[in-house]
This record gives C-alpha cells, sequence and structure tokens, in this order.
C-alpha cells in the first residue's frame, strides 16, 4: 500500500475524465428505470390478465431476459440490432436500449407483487360502481401498487445502477470507463481503480439509506 500514489487526482482529472462517465452512467440509469417500469408495467399487466395470448409471450420474455446474464444481452444488442436495421448503432444508444429491456423483465415482477399486495375487494368495489378494468387498474390498483413497491423499486434501481459499470463490454464511456482512463493516462491503474470502488460504495450505500428510511416511513404512514 505504501506504493500507492492518489496525489495525482484533482478537480482537472475529475472533470476532464470523470464527469462525462458520471453523467452518462446517470443518465442510463434514469432512462432504464423510467422506460423499465413503463414497459415492466404493460408486461405485468399482461401476466395478470388471464388471457394465454397475452400470458405466454410476457412470460416468455421476463423468464428469458431473467435467465440470461447482462453482459451478454448487452453485447447481443450491440452486434445483433445493427446487422438487423443495416447500419452501426452507438454504444450509447445501443446500452440505453438494453438496459431498459433487460431490467423491463425485473419491474415487471415487482410491479405483479404490487398488483397482486392490492386486494381484490377493491377492484370489485370499483366494478361495482361501474369502473372498467382499465379504469379499475388507472385509478384503484396501480396507485397503491407503486406505493406498495416504491422501496423495492428504488432498490432495484440502485441495483441498475451498479449495472452500468458493465457497458464498458461495448467502450460506452460510463463511470468507470472515465475512471480507467484516468488511470491509463497517468499510469495509476490500481489508484483510480480503487477510487471507483469507494464512488460506486458511497452512491449506493447512500442510496440504500435513503430507501430503507423512506420504507420506514411508509410503514408508519400504514
Amino acid at each position: 500500500m505504501s506504493g500507492l500514489d492518489f496525489g495525482f487526482l484533482n478537480w482537472g482529472v475529475v472533470s476532464g475524465f470523470v464527469l462525462k462517465g458520471f453523467f452518462f452512467s446517470i443518465q442510463l440509469t434514469i432512462v432504464a428505470m423510467l422506460g423499465g417500469i413503463a414497459l415492466g408495467t404493460v408486461l405485468a399487466l399482461m401476466r395478470l390478465s388471464g388471457k394465454k395470448w397475452l400470458v405466454l409471450p410476457a412470460a416468455a420474455y421476463v423468464n428469458t431476459l431473467r435467465s440470461i446474464p447482462l453482459v451478454m444481452v448487452i453485447l447481443w444488442f450491440f452486434l445483433l440490432i445493427p446487422l438487423l436495421i443495416g447500419r452501426p448503432m452507438g454504444a450509447e444508444l445501443s446500452a440505453i436500449i438494453t438496459f431498459t429491456v433487460f431490467e423491463a423483465a425485473y419491474y415487471s415482477e415487482i410491479m405483479r407483487a404490487g398488483i397482486q399486495s392490492v386486494p381484490k375487494g377493491q377492484v370489485y368495489a370499483g366494478y361495482a360502481v361501474g369502473m372498467t378494468y382499465a379504469q379499475c387498474m388507472q385509478l384503484i390498483v396501480l396507485p397503491q401498487a407503486f406505493r406498495n413497491m416504491l422501496p423495492v423499486l428504488l432498490t432495484q434501481t440502485i441495483i441498475l445502477f451498479q449495472d452500468t459499470s458493465l457497458v464498458y463490454a461495448i467502450g460506452a464511456y460510463d463511470l468507470l470507463k472515465g475512471f480507467e482512463v484516468a488511470g491509463k493516462n497517468f499510469n495509476r491503474p490500481v489508484e483510480t481503480y480503487l477510487v471507483a470502488a469507494v464512488v460506486y460504495f458511497v452512491i449506493c450505500f447512500s442510496l440504500s439509506m435513503l430507501v430503507r428510511r423512506l420504507q420506514q416511513k411508509i410503514q408508519i404512514i400504514r
């Protein structure tokens, strides 16, 4: 440890190499979270519809993606989509599409559990006053499901932020890539990887504490 030298790390290094990757990691996390929750909600409703022509494809989608390592899905999208559309696609755009599609499978299971946690009696009460299935879901079930599953959704989002480091496989410039480039430029790879680990830990641990406090508040309200 005596050979480590962190003296090269200053604001110039951070602003020149790390911030660009940090902003992309945040952008990727937010876009994939919003897109994944939206698509995951649709998949959850399909699986709960009771209609085989909706249940089977949704179940196949979720079970397939949950059974494949994320890094393989990243490589598939990055290498295969350009062949299908006939033109290259940037690493950043490929990562956004991949994470949205992949995370939807996990958000779908969270949303399905949240929807099932709402008592069926409330749905029947909605039907009794003349609501349609869509109105019951929109006005009664989904608002409660989102509230019930909010801590779990946020926890999955923290995991998503950690997983953004896997885009190194296709050369996207994320937070980890920024530290890696800085380490190569200053010939201090060990130091930059150590600092990167600390940064990831601080961000994820802080967010986990916020999620825990939110969960406690929700439990108190109930």
